[in-house]
């Protein structure tokens, strides 16, 4: 039911639950009629400073808690509907997890939190001189959105270093569709090779390629490597799953090169005893239907996966200021663009200097990067003084490798093995959105752990195709 201006008794009580309480005290003391009261609120509303934040990863989500209790309108966009733990996308490719165990919606997280509207959008564009961005939703197009304060925490998609064309061959791994699809791909070539007559192209069907070994790479060649030789391995019964080839190229001379040389060493041999082909200091020429090309050596696989490079959204392209080669905005420091201080750039869209070292784009920056820019906002809305420079505090590195071994670079602290393992989940727990999440993924690791039986082996096709009609002796 609608009341004076158009504002439904719902929108008011959210109106009233994120004002003032000095100013609803005071509203309630004067003794106003219902319909006074109603215009009050939604006059108030009206006045209050609009936040947008484009943006529901690490970085967005944590400007939007972070403002909780300012008297503002918050509005989060984002292109979908959930939160999603990206150190654990490798988990749902590998099937060791269910998307739903590291995802989570962004409505039920901030569920409590009065003065925030999610909305389901994708950014397009930003008008400095009017202050509004453009959004396109499932019905509309270039849908103007008016903001006081503007925070883009955009992340990051695939980069291929100019060779775009490997995309169609090489999928990479930054959402849960992406894991999903990589999950497909990878349960459908050994489906594929257990269907095959001939078994002379059974080792092309049985190889895996991933190209990069930073810590995705790595996590998901380790991974893999332990899928096969448990899971997998007793489940057919024309092929052998421990024939499987597992190969990790980069052209670094190391693996996860922003560690210690000593846990970089560490983290190969583990992958070495795991079964993994490390091929390290070789970049890759070429990737097609048929495999890839390293070195000018031709590895045959259907199955190769992208790990390497990173660029971030187009959001230096949509602010029009100075970015580096990579397209991240430069940013001062208090995160803000120069000349716009009402709008930050916070997470791996951001380049800021620190002690002479850009900033990791690593989860951590992000969420210290965002609660920073809420922040601000808020102790300009308040009226009261800014807080100092953004500061990062790094709590450290870690990469598990395989079952039961993990990584750890933390200051002077370095360490590799079981304790380092323990260290990564009780991390990786606390981390996750909700509780409900760290129950169930705690519960699914510890059976995983104790039967060897895995979250989710589906080949789930969201596509609608029509059935063949072609028929075939197997």
């Amino acid at each position: 039911m609608k009341d004076a201006g158009n504002h439904s008794m719902e929108e008011l009580e959210r109106e009233r639950d994120s004002m003032p309480l000095e100013l609803l005290a005071t509203r309630t003391k004067v003794g106003k009629t219902s319909s006074e009261m109603i215009t009050a609120l939604a006059t108030h509303a009206e006045k209050l400073p609009r936040v947008v934040i484009v943006g529901g990863g690490f970085g967005g989500l944590a400007a939007a808690q972070a403002l909780k209790y300012t008297a503002a309108r918050v509005i989060l966009i984002d292109r979908t509907n959930h939160h999603v733990f990206q150190p654990l996308l490798y988990q749902v490719a590998t099937t060791a997890l269910t998307p739903g165990q590291i995802a989570f919606p962004l409505r039920g997280i901030l569920r409590n939190q009065k003065n925030t509207t999610v909305l389901l959008g994708e950014v397009t564009g930003i008008d400095l001189a009017r202050r509004c961005i453009f959004a396109d939703s499932a019905d509309r197009v270039g849908v103007p959105i008016a903001y006081d304060y503007l925070i883009l925490a955009t992340g990051v998609t695939h980069s291929y270093f100019g060779h775009d064309e490997f995309e169609k061959w090489a999928p990479g791994l930054k959402t849960l569709a992406d894991a999903v699809a990589i999950r497909n791909k990878i349960l459908q070539a050994f489906e594929q090779a257990e269907a095959e007559e001939d078994p002379s192209l059974h080792r092309d069907l049985l190889t895996i390629v991933l190209v990069g070994a930073g810590p995705t790479g790595v996590e998901l060649a380790g991974a893999l490597a332990v899928l096969v030789k448990t899971t997998l391995r007793s489940e057919f019964r024309r092929i052998d799953p421990l024939s499987a080839r597992i190969v990790l190229i980069d052209r670094s001379p190391r693996v996860l090169g922003s560690f210690a040389e000593e846990l970089s060493n560490a983290a190969k041999r583990r992958l070495e005893r795991l079964g993994v082909e490390v091929r390290l200091g070789q970049a890759v020429d070429q990737i097609d239907e048929d495999g890839v090309i390293v070195a000018g050596d031709r590895i045959a696989s259907k199955t190769v996966i992208w790990t390497a490079g990173v660029a971030p959204s187009p959001a230096g392209k949509w602010l029009g200021v100075e970015t580096d080669r990579a397209g991240r905005v430069k940013v001062l420091n208090d995160l803000t663009v120069p000349e716009h201080p009402e709008v930050f750039v916070v997470g791996d869209t951001a380049l800021l200097q620190q002690d002479g070292t850009p900033l990791p784009g690593v989860a951590q920056v992000a969420i210290q990067q965002g609660r920073y820019a809420g922040r601000v906002i808020h102790q300009r809305v308040t009226g009261r003084s800014a807080p100092g420079p953004f500061r990062y505090f790094d709590r450290g590195n870690m990469a598990v490798v395989g079952k039961g071994f993990a990584i750890l670079q933390s200051g002077k602290v370095r360490s590799s093995g079981s304790i380092a393992w323990l260290a990564w989940v009780a991390v990786h727990l606390w981390f996750l959105a909700q509780p409900a999440l760290r129950v169930s993924v705690f519960v699914q690791w510890l059976w995983m752990l104790v039967t060897g039986q895995r979250g989710s082996r589906l080949i789930v096709d969201h596509s609608v195709q029509q059935p063949k009609k072609v028929g075939a002796n197997i």
